[in-house]
């Protein structure tokens, strides 16, 4: 009887089935990798990759695609604001290995947490106080974001370098500078412009700043109904940059070399996916169609000699004259 029933047992739960065909091709995280990822990411200073929305909508990562992205993330930015962009340098203040994700918080996180002494209470006449200030209410902090890299089922045994690979599109753990960091997230036209400090028309305003820094004077002017500011590098007697910048895009470059010759450029060098801005003037250039009766895709009345033009056949069905009133 016992040996049936061990026999049955065996044939119940045979040999090794708590181990999946899975699990050995891809094996949970060991423990000593584990505390090796949270020594090297806990209180670690990293470079930004991409932007980061503020509130508790955080960055969530798999497969190495970037979630929310495109227009939903614009309009998180639109709504809340930016976090950290790139080329800013953020701190790393939680690390976290959850069930199937890798949780990383940068800044405090997106919401603010309260410190060990404002959780003492001490009795006093009676009642009790909180010498630390109390207990605030959770709420956004205004710089904290977050990221969860996430896996299919757990979370595998990484080492650090291949963690560092994995969080690539997001930060950067290898740039020395801002600049360095900076120059890995735009389009190679760009990086060359910012590292020979030129100014190309489509730029942002980051991009300006990087190429040229902050400048010494600003002009706001209005043409027509658009607003734009004018940033000014240089003084005299050396060459002067006139950039034009509209919303968040340069429109227009004028240089003003040392001997007196002027080179302006308006045409768009460098496209970074946004709508073309134009300004009052820029619009006025275009012709204005004439107003007219014709129907979309209607010709125009073909001319005849004499300057007179046949009329256009009418579409408009015949429509009877009403009935005369009979006589009273």
């Amino acid at each position: 009887m016992r040996l049936r029933a061990v026999a049955v047992l065996f044939a119940i739960f045979p040999v090794g089935a708590g181990i999946s065909q899975a699990g050995d091709k891809n094996p949970s995280i060991s423990e000593q990798h584990r505390m090796e990822l949270i020594r090297t990411f806990n209180a670690d200073l990293v470079y930004i990759r991409t932007q980061f929305p503020m509130g508790k909508v955080g960055l969530t990562l798999k497969a190495g695609k970037l979630s929310p992205s495109g227009e939903q993330l614009d309009r998180l930015l639109a709504i809340w604001g930016p976090s950290v962009k790139p080329g800013d340098r953020a701190l790393i203040t939680q690390f976290q290995i959850r069930n199937d994700r890798i949780h990383l918080e940068i800044n405090g996180g997106p919401v603010r947490k309260s410190k060990w002494y404002q959780h003492l209470q001490i009795g006093a006449g009676g009642g009790m106080m909180t010498p630390g200030g109390g207990q605030p209410d959770p709420i956004n902090n205004p710089r904290g974001s977050y990221v969860d890299l996430v896996f299919d089922h757990q979370v595998p045994d990484l080492t650090t370098e291949q963690l560092k690979q994995m969080l690539r599109p997001v930060f950067d753990f290898d740039s020395k500078s801002p600049l360095e960091a900076y120059l890995e997230t735009v389009p190679p036209k760009v990086r060359d412009a910012i590292k020979n400090h030129q100014v190309l028309v489509g730029m942002n305003r980051e991009m300006v700043i990087f190429a040229k820094g902050r400048p010494e004077k600003k002009i706001r002017e209005k043409d027509g109904e658009t607003e734009y500011e004018d940033w000014i590098y240089g003084d005299p007697p050396h060459d002067v940059d006139f950039v034009r910048v509209v919303s968040d895009q340069v429109v227009r470059v004028e240089t003003m070399k040392v001997g007196g010759e002027k080179t302006v450029r308006t045409e768009k060098e460098v496209d970074l996916g946004g709508g073309t801005i134009q300004t009052a003037a820029q619009k006025e250039e275009r012709p204005v169609k004439a107003p007219t009766l014709r129907r979309p895709g209607e010709e125009a009345p073909r001319s005849q000699p004499g300057g007179s033009s046949s009329p256009a056949p009418s579409r408009v069905p015949d429509i009877p004259a009403p009935p005369t009133a009979p006589p009273s």
